[in-house]
Order: structure tokens, then sequence, then C-alpha cells
């Protein structure tokens, strides 16, 4: 028996889930929020008009910024309430609904995937390195990933780091923050930036 997804045991838990956070981004949106930090590092990452893979891309805010800045956007996430949102607000993408742990695209040559939105924590523990390894195997050469979530979610650092080396992936920088703040060991946020080991 697999460990389950997170997300998809809180739909089960809490069914309009979906749509009160499709609702929240879109309020947030409207009301001026910052939504684009992950996409500015992303962003800076990359040549011009790169090719993203948004893995776990939700309601496509992070891909849809940077299909903003001129980027080649695929998105995918499991979810297709999520996925419905990100075609409405974000057309000029594709986005695809599917599973993180068997995705297999035509393309394996991405400039980057990032993954954003706490999107590893809330995979089933027994399917995280086999997700590292489809990104790694969506990366080209000299691709990176750039991949963020929070503490106390179930899934401490080291076991993440473990993981991505298991997969096949080694970190270029470790950050505290999307914006580029520091990692230390008493830092709440991760994000690793990685590369085909």
């Amino acid at each position: 028996m697999t460990d389950e997804n997170g997300w998809l045991r809180l739909l089960a838990e809490k069914p309009g889930h979906s749509q009160w956070y499709v609702d929240r981004f879109r309020r947030m949106a409207r009301d001026g929020a910052d939504l684009a930090g992950e996409a500015r590092l992303v962003d800076a990452m990359v040549p011009r008009g790169a090719r993203i893979l948004d893995a776990g891309c939700g309601t496509g805010r992070v891909g849809g910024a940077l299909a903003g800045m001129g980027h080649d956007v695929t998105g995918v996430d499991l979810d297709p309430r999520l996925v419905e949102a990100a075609r409405e607000d974000h057309p000029g993408c594709r986005w695809l609904v599917g599973d993180l742990s068997d995705l297999d695209l035509p393309e394996k040559d991405f400039d980057a995937v990032v993954c954003a939105g706490n999107v590893m924590a809330f995979a089933a523990p027994d399917s995280r390195v086999t997700i590292l390894g489809r990104m790694r195997a969506h990366l080209g050469d000299g691709g990176r990933a750039a991949i963020g979530f929070g503490a106390g979610r179930g899934y401490p650092f080291g076991d993440f780091r473990a993981d991505a080396e298991t997969a096949g992936l080694a970190p270029d920088l470790l950050l505290s923050t999307w914006d580029l703040r520091p990692f230390t060991d008493s830092s709440e946020f991760l994000v690793a930036l990685l590369r085909p080991a």
C-alpha cells in the first residue's frame, strides 16, 4: 500500500478546497499582492525565452508570471480544478493534468523546473524520490530545478536533500526564501536550486 498524497487527502476531507484555493489567489491578485517572487528567481536563472516546467503548477500563478516574462511554460498538476483555473487565468501556457510521479513529457530539455507552493511536502512520502527523478529526467543540458517548501510539513529538509541526492540532483544553492536570503539551520523555509549530478 502506498502513502497518500496530502493534497488528495485534503480534498477528500474538504471537497470545496480546490475552489477556495482558486478564489484565494484570484482575490490576492486583484488586491495587488506580489505573487511572482518565485517567478523572478527562476527568471534570473535562465536565458530569455527559456523552456520551463512548472511542476505542481496549481492555479498557474508562477508559470503564468514566467510566461509574461517571455518564457515557454508547461505546467502540470494533479488537481483538475486548479489546472482549469490556470487555463482560464493564463491562456498563453500549456497546462496539463497529471501526477508528477508519472511525469513523462515528450520534451526532456527544459531549462528549468520550478516546484513551488509546498508541492513536495504534499507528495506521498513513497513517491518523493520518484518525483524528483522525473524532474531530473526532464532537465536539458545545464538545466536546474528550483524547489521550495516550508518546515513543519512532514518532510524534514535533511530528508529532502537525501532524496534529491538519491534522484541524481545535487545542490547548487540553498536559500531560506525565494528572495535570496541564505539558508541556515534555523530556516523555516527551503528553496533548493539543484542541478543534475
